[in-house]
């Protein structure tokens, strides 16, 4: 029996997200400052040699099969090394939200990518993993090794950032979600938008300037909400009044986070902002994984 290896799958925030148009693929061409946070999924992988791959979670419901990203990442990965023989038992211990915009399926995929790297002794680096992760999504390639990144293209086009100065995060995730490809549409039918100042972001970070960057939060996707989502704005304004020094909401949501330079003011934050949201979480920026 192989041993067991346990990935962290940490979950990713957008500080902002941009819509430049559409590539010639047909995806849009993105840019957006891309943070990990220490909330994150365990996921516990067993390799196989019978090519069988068999995936459980404390959430019964998820998919099982191909639907699901960390079962597609084992297939990329044997089909990668040459040997359809490698399979897995897999189980998620999640802990992200499904359908908060925070990459929980990508980085449940990009953690089976370097535990299965590790069981096979590191034949691939972390821009070969990337690569094999873009096979599997577009969140993949950044959530391999996450960290402070600037992301473009697809996503797959990653720069290196400084980490953000010392600060608190608060992360709620309403009771609802929201359909990516509707706001997709939203976007490309709008002629004229309000756009991050993602130079002005990064300069802030640099500058280890928490309220410069919490300034500079912004995602063209609230532009398109639809009314009936008034609820976004709404958990943002009650951010605002538990003394966030930004927020804003990441991905396509429905997940929206603020920042704190206070540990009490998050913390209080916190349980208040759990009256209107089930699922609430004080966390922190992390630095990029090591493969």
């Amino acid at each position: 029996m192989a041993e067991k290896i346990r990935e962290r799958a940490y979950a990713k925030l957008n500080l902002t997200l941009d819509v430049l148009g559409k590539l010639p693929n047909g995806y849009h061409d993105l840019a957006m400052v891309m943070e990990s946070v220490e909330l994150g999924d365990d996921v516990d992988i067993t390799a196989r040699n019978d090519g069988e791959i068999h995936l459980n979670s404390n959430l019964p419901w998820l998919p099982k099969d191909g639907r699901n990203l960390a079962v597609e990442a084992v297939k990329v990965f044997r089909t990668a090394i040459g040997d359809e023989s490698l399979g897995a038992d897999i189980y998620l211990r999640k802990r992200i939200p499904v359908g908060a915009g925070m990459a929980g399926g990508s980085t449940n995929a990009a953690a089976v990518l370097r535990a299965l790297n590790r069981y096979t002794n590191r034949p691939f680096n972390a821009d070969r993993l990337r690569e094999l992760g873009l096979k599997i999504g577009s969140d993949v390639p950044y959530c391999v090794c996450g960290g402070s990144r600037l992301a473009e293209g697809q996503g797959e086009i990653l720069s290196p950032l400084p980490m953000p100065p010392e600060c608190h995060v608060v992360i709620c995730k309403p009771g609802f979600s929201i359909s990516t490809g509707e706001l997709f549409k939203k976007i490309d039918e709008r002629s004229s938008r309000i756009r991050p100042d993602t130079p002005g972001l990064i300069a802030a970070m640099e500058q280890k300037d928490v309220a410069g960057m919490a300034r500079r939060l912004y995602n063209v996707f609230e532009d398109v909400l639809p009314r009936n989502l008034r609820e976004v704005g709404e958990l943002k304004s009650r951010f605002l009044d538990q003394g966030a020094l930004g927020t804003v909401m990441t991905g396509t949501g429905s997940a929206v986070f603020g920042i704190f330079d206070d540990y009490d003011k998050a913390a209080d934050a916190s349980v208040e902002l759990g009256e209107y949201c089930r699922d609430v979480f004080l966390t922190k920026f992390v630095d990029e994984i090591e493969i």
